[in-house]
């Protein structure tokens, strides 16, 4: 069973779709449920985590610089299908402890984007697991923790609006230089903005253009803006890929960006919610 600290976090931040206070407030946090390594019980632990592109995130079984790994590392080691919770997703991962480079480079990348890690490093002779966590693809539409299509949509909105508001954080705090892992939050934030308006073009606006013909011009400019946001992303990947990047043009950037998204997802949630979630005629 979790301990009473991690109880309370689990039910705040099921209750407000990722959101917690205290300790965690503005950290970027998934729930992890393992199988026990012994019980064969399920246990869940929210942990910290990092992005890393694609379809994976990693997490760093610290244990805050304890002598011996924390429980939860002992049971992926065991049983490596894991369940992860965003607070917007569900879905299934399989464990990965990197070795080797592999591991040292992902350290690396953590350290630099928070030297508490390096300081947990310092005080155990353990050397600090990293785990990729790999999402398992459905076959079927994700999973979202959300009692209507409305408010899916919303909620999905809140967790773009939520990380771009960490990276605008993490480039306010960067000094001169950009790390590695603010390059990679940037990179998978701009890709997984482009893996949702990809999917609206395609599923959701046909869908509600077929059954609600009067939405037509505000589906119409939604298209228009996403291809215009595109064009935005596009150019912050751009800048985020040269090596000696100028830190005050890619606060420029992403400052534009996080003005021109928040307009766009204010009018899509005022358009659009309000007929997903009317009732059945």
């Amino acid at each position: 069973m979790p301990n009473d600290f991690n109880q309370q976090v689990i039910e705040e931040f099921r209750a407000n779709a990722g959101q917690v206070g205290g300790y965690f407030e503005g950290a970027r946090l998934i729930l992890l449920t393992t199988t026990g390594a012994r019980s064969g019980k399920p246990h869940t632990t929210p942990v910290g985590y990092y992005p890393d592109g694609g379809d994976r995130v990693l997490v760093i079984a610290s244990a805050a610089g304890a002598p011996k790994h924390p429980a939860w590392f002992h049971n992926l080691v065991a049983h490596p299908e894991v369940t992860v919770e965003t607070g917007v997703f569900t879905y299934e991962a399989r464990a990965e402890v990197l070795e080797g480079a592999a591991r040292d480079k992902a350290f690396a990348r953590a350290v630099e984007a928070d030297s508490g890690w390096a300081e947990y490093q310092a005080k155990t002779t353990r050397v600090i697991p990293v785990v990729a966590l790999h999402e398992i693809a459905s076959g079927g539409p994700p999973n979202v923790n959300a009692s209507s299509m409305g408010q899916a949509v919303k909620a999905i909105h809140d967790a773009f609006r939520r990380e771009l508001a960490l990276i605008r954080k993490e480039i306010g705090d960067s000094g001169a230089t950009l790390g590695a892992q603010l390059r990679v939050n940037c990179l998978t934030f701009c890709q997984g903005l482009h893996n949702h308006h990809t999917g609206e073009d395609l599923g959701m606006f046909p869908f509600l253009a077929d059954r609600h013909p009067e939405l037509t011009p505000a589906l119409d400019r939604l298209r228009e803006e996403h291809e215009h946001i595109a064009a935005l992303t596009a150019e912050l990947k751009r800048i985020i890929g040269v090596d000696a990047a100028d830190p005050q043009y890619v606060r420029e950037e992403v400052e534009r960006l996080t003005t021109e998204l928040e307009a766009h997802l204010t009018y899509e949630e005022e358009q659009l919610i309000p007929v997903l979630d009317a009732p059945a005629a």
